[in-house]
């Protein structure tokens, strides 16, 4: 599902030797838009763990250790109120344009997260040669296209803004977006051999040594680069939770109150169909990593299959 997917281990990382390779001269930090992190609101954290596809057990013990999405310096939408403003609403309606504002602030973490993805992480390594462009393309997928798709639900949210930082209905706003998000079914669905393929580089020193480099400079927030490229799924999943948040604090007599619900149903199923396809995906990932001793073993029931029931390696009594 769409919630598995997060780098396996909780061990520390051993200090790195002094490093020779050219990751020594970059300083992503220097990035305008990294030094722009800071002043949102508190968001929703799913975690899950789950092992590496790519890798042995042993292996992922000694892999950097996934440190939980650190939250940036969090400010509350009513701590930005005049005081006449915020008497002449309700605690309710405080409420609601509360978790309306961490929806808006949220994709704005996004979109700056999908830009240090780029600037930090993957042209660094592209101009450093310490991956090449094709290894590069299949871990980090298409990520910059949908850099438009959330700054237009971030318009559509500033647009209906007032004047006092009140939005009136945001359930048309959503209910015309929302359906943009089956936009990263392909994303989703290449996660999988994305992750295993990020494995097997940081085996290389060099990769080794770059991302190690990225960790440990402030502008990482001490999340590590499959953090990032997971960053688009675990706001996917926030989203159910985010308007249901703000259906909860929205009146029965507000023209919102229906639309939110259809807006719930849209985005269920938009995740419902993104995990299927990312399970079909997931299936035929470890149908292609089956080995025959001879062609007449393939079954062809195996290989139409759309679901995967286990994985593993198969062992006889001697250990082969």
């Amino acid at each position: 599902s769409l919630l598995a997917l997060q780098e396996p281990s909780t061990k520390r990382v051993r200090p790195l030797a002094r490093v020779t390779s050219l990751a020594n001269l970059i300083s992503p930090v220097r990035n305008g838009a990294v030094r722009r992190f800071g002043q949102t609101i508190q968001s929703f954290a799913l975690r899950s763990d789950s092992k590496s596809p790519g890798c042995s057990q042993k292996s992922c013990s000694r892999s950097a250790a996934p440190t939980p999405p650190k939250r940036r310096n969090s400010v509350l939408w009513s701590e930005m109120l005049d005081t006449n403003t915020k008497e002449s609403l309700s605690t309710k309606e405080i409420k609601r344009q509360e978790a309306i504002y961490e929806m808006s602030r949220g994709e704005q973490d996004l979109i700056e997260d999908l830009k240090l993805a780029r600037k930090a992480y993957h042209d660094p390594m592209l101009k450093l040669s310490i991956m090449s462009e094709e290894e590069l393309t299949h871990i980090f997928g298409d990520l910059d296209s949908y850099i438009p798709l959330h700054e237009d639900l971030l318009a559509s949210l500033g647009e209906a803004t007032k004047p006092d930082g009140t939005v009136e209905q945001i359930g048309p706003i959503l209910v015309k977006w929302l359906p943009q998000l089956h936009a990263y079914k392909g994303y989703c669905s290449n996660q999988l051999a994305a992750k295993a393929l990020l494995d097997q580089k940081k085996q290389d020193r060099r990769v080794q040594d770059f991302l190690q480099r990225c960790l440990e400079s402030p502008f990482s927030r001490k999340l590590d680069l499959w953090s990032f490229l997971d960053i688009p799924r675990s706001r996917l999943v926030k989203y159910p939770l985010l308007l249901k948040e703000i259906l909860r604090h929205t009146p029965k007599d507000h023209p919102d109150i229906h639309i939110l619900e259809e807006a719930i149903s849209i985005i269920q199923g938009v995740l419902s169909d993104i995990n299927l396809k990312k399970g079909e995906s997931e299936c035929q990932y470890y149908i292609d990593k089956l080995e025959y001793l001879d062609e007449k073993q393939k079954d062809p029931r195996i290989e139409g299959s759309k679901a995967l029931l286990c994985h593993g390696e198969l062992k006889n009594k001697n250990g082969h």
